[in-house]
């Protein structure tokens, strides 16, 4: 309440001012309030003029999903990060259906996937008000892997297709010694789980109930090494020695294979965001699909873009 000559503020009694003085303050506290509005804003801000006059790219920028990408998304997010230091960039795996289940909860600016997004996804996605916007980033083989020790070197795609859905259950039915083989496969939340599913066990058929659900694609390298029964299937990236890689009707996963067209089990591997991307996950998005974010993608043993 003010008085004639002062405001009362409660508790504290009449404080004596000017006209002036209440101007002053009035003024302090609209400047004030615009300062705050300007903090607000600053975060959504994508550049800040450095003290030579350079823009500088800021940003955070979180992606999570596909296991397959996960050790080439976090050398993307490295890289750009050394080059743009204002930029944070946190990449975590989990899983394509992890990726994009986040995506579609609105906590994810980039969900990475081996596969491509489901009906029933992108109709989620748009009851949350989310618009999946689908973004080529890389190509990929899936290899067909065997122990070292194991003497087959060869299947085609159907036998393939009849081991996983367990209607071969030996070795010896294929060629090899009489000793059963040890279905290896990723779990169900991976995007390989689901491309390897269509592409070679059968789009209406089921894995056997006997495969053994790993977790990662290392995962299905190591027991495939310490395994002679074991059959698996990786991301070409993960190709290592210690365990030996199948032909596939003629011919052998690789990037070259994938490259010239010749291997059959090859996909795109993408990533997701919420409509068209601005600012730093633009820069981002954009360096990764250039030279150097494809240099990273040969380096890391898959197939780049064209």
């Amino acid at each position: 309440m003010s008085t004639a000559n002062g405001i009362r503020l409660e508790g504290v009694g009449t404080v004596k001012t000017s006209r002036w003085a209440v101007l002053a303050l009035v003024a302090l506290l609209v400047i004030g309030a615009v300062a705050l509005t300007g903090c607000g804003a600053a975060d959504e801000e994508t550049t800040e003029t450095t003290e030579s006059g350079a823009q500088e790219l800021t940003g955070v920028i979180n992606v999570e999903g596909s296991d397959t990408i996960v050790n080439m998304g976090q050398a993307w997010a490295e890289e750009f990060m050394d080059q743009n230091p204002g930029v944070m960039i946190t990449v975590k795996g989990g899983g394509s259906g992890t990726g994009i289940a986040s995506l579609i909860n609105g906590t994810i600016d980039f969900a990475d996937a081996s596969r491509g997004i489901k009906d029933s996804e992108v109709e989620a996605a748009k009851v949350n008000g989310v618009d999946p916007v689908e973004h080529t980033v890389a190509r990929d083989g899936i290899a067909v892997i065997v122990n070292p020790a194991n003497p087959v070197g060869a299947l085609s795609s159907e036998q393939i297709g009849a081991v996983y859905r367990g209607e071969i259950t030996n070795w010896s039915e294929v060629g090899g010694q009489d000793m059963d083989i040890v279905l290896l496969s990723r779990d169900s939340s991976s995007g390989t789980y689901e491309f390897f599913k269509e592409a070679v066990v059968g789009e209406d058929a089921e894995y056997a109930k006997e495969a053994r659900l790993l977790v990662s694609n290392q995962a299905i390298v190591d027991e495939t090494a310490g395994n002679e029964g074991a059959i698996g299937y990786i991301g070409v990236g993960y190709i290592t020695d210690g365990i030996s890689v199948l032909e596939v009707d003629g011919t052998a996963a690789s990037v070259e294979a994938v490259l010239a067209g010749d291997y059959a089990i090859s996909r795109a591997l993408y990533m997701y965001s919420d409509g068209e991307v601005a600012g730093a996950a633009a820069a981002y998005l954009e360096w990764i699909t250039g030279p150097e974010g494809q240099k990273i993608v040969e380096g890391q043993g898959f197939v780049p873009l064209g």
